[in-house]
């Protein structure tokens, strides 16, 4: 196959070479035609399709040049007609803008006023502007700040009307942020007062604040076993004090389990929103304090074991003074709390009770989360919504 298409190529030369001869000696020819169909039937087939890839290729690169000469020349153009566009449309613009400015400038100054700025946009746009825009007006184009507009800073009314609308709807915008700003605080103050109105915070009544001393008798009755020694004396029984405590015990101790009664009675109440604060803060204090009566007995108690089992006697005036001295510091306690109740104001100065009263006591904090019913009354979230809604927002993080 490889001889036949030499000897076929061969032919054509050899024809092509005889039609040239018809017009140029032989004489004149570079090459010989035997010489060439030689040449052609000794190239072997690798050769002959490598040197026929190459011709291919080279001109394919050359279309492939030629190409991109021709967008390149037809990119540049594109760029000239654009600039040149651009630049009749500046020129247009100022021209336009040179032409309103000579408008604008009634007393031909050489500049437009802020008068003369508002006049002229209210002729050129039929409508009236307040002092208020032109201001603004003035101040986004005075770049050189001097209060007035040179030739070098006016615009065309096209720009100016643009602008206006522009301030317009921001205007609009700031208006609607500002309306829902303050719908939000509206919607937090009367949340705030709702909470309030829910955890009974107002300021206490009379009857709020004489009622709020009744729950530390729990604690006096309890506390009245340190007292037996100064209650027992031979003066005791002339001082109407003494015989107020006295029925007010025998009244205490005649109710079975009075003690476990009282306890669940305060702790229950305390716990009701519809309770004034100041009652509610003063039941959980007494509660906290009757608890504390229990460690002076329990101190008491364990001194007595420990003397018996090392075989010691512990004198008598010891236990005496130890039970007149918490009796007297029950006594001034609950003397601050009444006082500080009557007078409106809670009673939180007691070393490490009040503050774990106020730990326990609802706060607004504690209300985080709820709304308002339409009644404007506070409906707390519950906790487990509550624990739920904190679940999903450490998941979103």
């Amino acid at each position: 196959m490889h001889n036949i298409i030499c000897k076929a190529t061969a032919i054509a030369i050899i024809g092509t070479s005889s039609s040239i001869n018809a017009f140029t000696p032989i004489a004149q020819t570079n090459i010989p035609i035997t010489r060439a169909a030689n040449a052609f039937q000794s190239l072997p087939s690798s050769n002959y399709h490598q040197h026929s890839t190459q011709l291919y290729g080279a001109a394919d690169d050359d279309a492939q040049d030629n190409e991109i000469e021709r967008l390149k020349r037809q990119a540049a153009k594109l760029r000239a007609e654009a600039a040149s566009l651009e630049a009749d449309k500046a020129k247009q613009l100022a021209e336009a803008a040179e032409k309103a400015f000579n408008k604008f400038d009634v007393n031909s100054d050489g500049e437009v006023s802020l008068s003369e700025l508002k006049m002229g946009l209210e002729k050129e746009l039929k409508t009236e502007i307040s002092e208020k825009r032109v201001t603004e007006l003035m101040k986004i184009f005075d770049t050189s700040g001097d209060g007035a507009l040179q030739l070098d800073e006016f615009v065309t009314v096209d720009r100016f009307r643009n602008q206006l609308e522009a301030l317009a709807r921001e205007e609009k915008r700031l208006a609607a942020e500002a309306e829902q700003e303050k719908k939000r605080q509206e919607q937090e103050v009367l949340l705030a007062e709702a909470k309030l109105e829910f955890l009974n915070e107002k300021e206490p009544t009379m009857s709020d604040k004489a009622l709020s001393v009744l729950p530390y008798l729990f604690p006096l009755m309890d506390g009245l076993q340190y007292g037996r020694f100064l209650l027992s004396s031979d003066d005791a029984g002339a001082n109407p004090f003494v015989v107020i405590l006295a029925v007010l015990y025998s009244l205490y101790r005649s109710i079975p389990f009075s003690g476990f009664v009282a306890f669940f009675a305060l702790n229950i109440l305390s716990g009701n929103p519809s309770i004034n604060r100041l009652v509610r803060y003063n039941m959980q204090q007494a509660i906290y304090l009757d608890i504390a009566l229990f460690f002076p007995s329990l101190l008491i108690g364990l001194g007595g074991l420990i003397s018996s089992g090392a075989g010691l006697s512990v004198p008598p005036g010891v236990g005496e003074v130890f039970s007149d001295v918490m009796f007297g510091t029950l006594l001034l306690t609950l003397a601050y709390c009444a006082v500080s109740s009557f007078l409106g104001k809670e009673p939180d100065s007691i070393p490490l009770i009040s503050q774990a009263v106020k730990d326990r006591m609802p706060s607004m904090d504690m209300l985080e989360g709820g709304t308002l019913d339409n009644e404007g009354r506070f409906i707390p979230k519950m906790p487990e919504r509550r624990e739920e809604d904190d679940k999903s927002d450490e998941d979103k993080k």
